[in-house]
């Protein structure tokens, strides 16, 4: 990231999410009543005076908690810190200051790194309430008033922040960054892929199922390209979601499966394959968003050398909807055939963006139903005049005939399986639209 960073850090229920998404103009991070609901650092980006930069919320911080999830918010806090340019320190008006609100700030003073405190909740305009004033105590020069709900004051703040951040040689977007959302159960091992792709705790890992709830984006680059990695909350069966912030996070995995250019579905290979795999992998699927498979904890199950192909061909009859997905049998916590997962997202992302030029598909088209004679229903045969390829992402074919309810399912799967078998395909969903002559 050669972009500015300003990370927005402070003790739980604050405000910090709100003014994160009010910052970066949309709601990625979730906000709700409960402290906590914030854990891993998300990374968004803003744009102020015409310059734009990173913004990172990250969970609330408890210094003084003994508690797994909290203490590990904690180092997540801590790697924000070290990688921001400017630190902004958001507290609560309301409530006034608290002890907490000094433990942060000492903290932040032992970094180095310049901060901007910022006094959430003044939703009335005009003078500020006696209580702004005693956040001077905290020895970190002037406050600023904000509310970040109606999004007052946000613009002085940034100002106070530009203060501090650099913009030399700020780079264009970039065209070649595959995005990849890995997607799966819960538990199934989604955290522990990024963490060892990036080689850093950038995701919280934990046994408790649930424990990632927003969705995290990693940029990384290596040998096989440039990947923006999504990192979602596990896909449960709807019975068992009782939390209204969960019931967030899966319309957050969702989302990331919209945008994403390759899909990465984690299979817990101890666990098996079950009914809920299929459903998250369906949603992809449907999505039209192209897929790998991948089965990991590789490592931790007892092998012979038949197991791998009695699970594939496991994986073959329920998945039999996207036989089209490369299968790759990897270990996150070993980085077994992590390789391999990158050459499989490349090769998908490649053949969803492949397009066929027109003249092909029509040979292509002339040999195929010179083989397979087109079905035919009381003495009417139908008849294919020609093919084009639409779009890409998923390649899309529209085929133009004479009568649409003639040209059966099989008879499109026959068609599909043809061009798939002519130009590979493999790792992306095709989709045929059937076109009358004549109609638009």
């Amino acid at each position: 990231m050669n972009k500015p960073v300003v990370a927005i850090v402070g003790r739980p229920n604050v405000g910090k999410s709100t003014l994160f998404n009010k910052l970066i103009g949309q709601r990625m991070s979730i906000v709700d009543d409960t402290p906590g609901v914030t854990r891993d650092r998300i990374y968004g980006e803003a744009e102020w005076l015409g310059k734009s930069f990173f913004v990172v919320d990250t969970g609330g911080i408890e210094p003084k908690s003994d508690d797994v999830i909290l203490s590990q918010m904690r180092r997540q806090a801590q790697l924000a810190i070290d990688t921001a340019n400017v630190i902004i320190l958001v507290t609560d008006c309301k409530s006034g200051m608290v002890a907490t609100d000094m433990d942060v700030a000492r903290m932040l003073q032992k970094s180095g790194k310049p901060v901007v405190v910022c006094v959430n909740k003044c939703d009335t305009v005009g003078e500020p309430s006696m209580d702004f004033y005693e956040f001077y105590n905290l020895g970190m020069g002037d406050p600023v008033q904000v509310s970040a709900i109606h999004g007052h004051g946000t613009g002085d703040l940034l100002d106070r922040c530009f203060e501090y951040m650099s913009f030399d040689d700020e780079p264009g977007i970039d065209e070649t960054v595959i995005n990849v959302a890995v997607i799966g159960k819960p538990n199934a091992g989604k955290s522990s892929l990024i963490n060892k792709i990036t080689n850093e705790e950038r995701c919280i890992v934990s046994d408790i199922a649930g424990t990632t709830r927003d969705t995290i984006d990693t940029l990384i680059e290596n040998d096989f390209g440039k990947f923006n990695f999504t990192d979602t909350a596990g896909l449960r069966r709807q019975s068992r979601i009782y939390d209204d912030i969960e019931k967030y996070s899966i319309i957050r995995a969702k989302m990331a499966i919209e945008r994403s250019d390759v899909c990465v579905i984690m299979i817990d290979a101890t666990e098996g394959i079950t009914e809920q795999d299929t459903k998250v992998a369906g949603l992809a699927h449907e999505a039209g968003r192209a897929c790998v498979i991948a089965v990991n904890k590789w490592d931790a199950i007892e092998k012979n050398d038949k197991t791998m192909n009695e699970f594939r061909k496991k994986l073959d009859t329920d998945f039999a909807f996207m036989s089209y997905a490369p299968q790759v049998f990897i270990s996150a916590k070993t980085g077994l055939r992590i390789d391999k997962l990158f050459e499989n997202i490349v090769m998908a992302n490649e053949n969803a963006a492949l397009r066929i030029r027109t003249g092909m598909l029509n040979e292509l088209l002339a040999q195929a139903t010179t083989r397979v004679q087109p079905p035919s229903d009381k003495g009417r045969r139908l008849k294919i005049f020609y093919m084009t390829q639409a779009s890409v992402k998923p390649p899309t074919f529209v085929f133009f005939c004479n009568d649409a309810e003639l040209f059966h399912f099989s008879y499109r799967r026959y068609l599909e399986n043809r061009i798939r078998e002519a130009f590979g395909l493999e790792g992306t969903p095709v989709k045929i639209v059937v076109r009358e002559r004549g109609e638009k």
